[in-house]
C-alpha cells in the first residue's frame, strides 16, 4: 500500500492528527474516532493496525494497554514526495502575502490621513 493509499482514508488521517498531538492509548483514540465518524471499534483497530504496518504509527504495550504515536519517517517520504510540487503554491502564497501587505499600507495611510481619501 501506498503511503497516499494509507493517508487517503479520513478516519486515518484524523488518527493522525489525534496522534500529533502525543501519545494516546487505543482507548482514547477508540473514543474520539467512534464519536466522530461513528465507527465501531474493530473498525478503529483495523485502521490503527494499517497505520502500524505501513510505519505511520508505532505502538507501545503497558499491561493490557495499547499507546500510540506518530513515526514521523513516512510522513517525511510524503514530504519530500510533495516537494517538487510546492513551487506551484509557494509563488501564489508569496504573490498574496504582496497584496495583503499592500493592503495593510493602503489602509494605514488611508488611517493617519482621513482627509487625503
Amino acid at each position: 500500500m501506498h503511503a497516499f493509499d494509507v493517508l487517503g482514508d479520513p478516519v486515518r488521517r484524523r488518527i493522525l492528527e489525534l496522534l500529533a498531538d502525543g501519545e494516546l492509548s487505543s482507548g482514547e483514540v477508540t473514543a474520539v474516532i467512534q464519536h466522530e465518524h461513528g465507527i465501531s471499534q474493530p473498525a478503529v483497530s483495523q485502521h490503527l493496525k494499517v497505520l502500524r504496518e505501513h510505519g505511520f504509527a508505532t505502538v507501545r504495550a503497558q499491561g493490557t494497554r495499547r499507546f500510540y504515536v506518530v513515526d514521523p519517517a513516512p510522513l517525511r517520504e510524503v514530504d519530500q514526495w510533495l516537494d517538487r510540487f510546492r513551487g506551484f503554491w509557494e509563488q501564489r502564497l508569496d504573490a498574496l502575502s504582496v497584496e495583503i501587505a499592500r493592503g495593510k499600507r493602503e489602509r494605514r495611510a488611508r488611517d493617519t490621513n482621513p482627509t487625503e481619501s
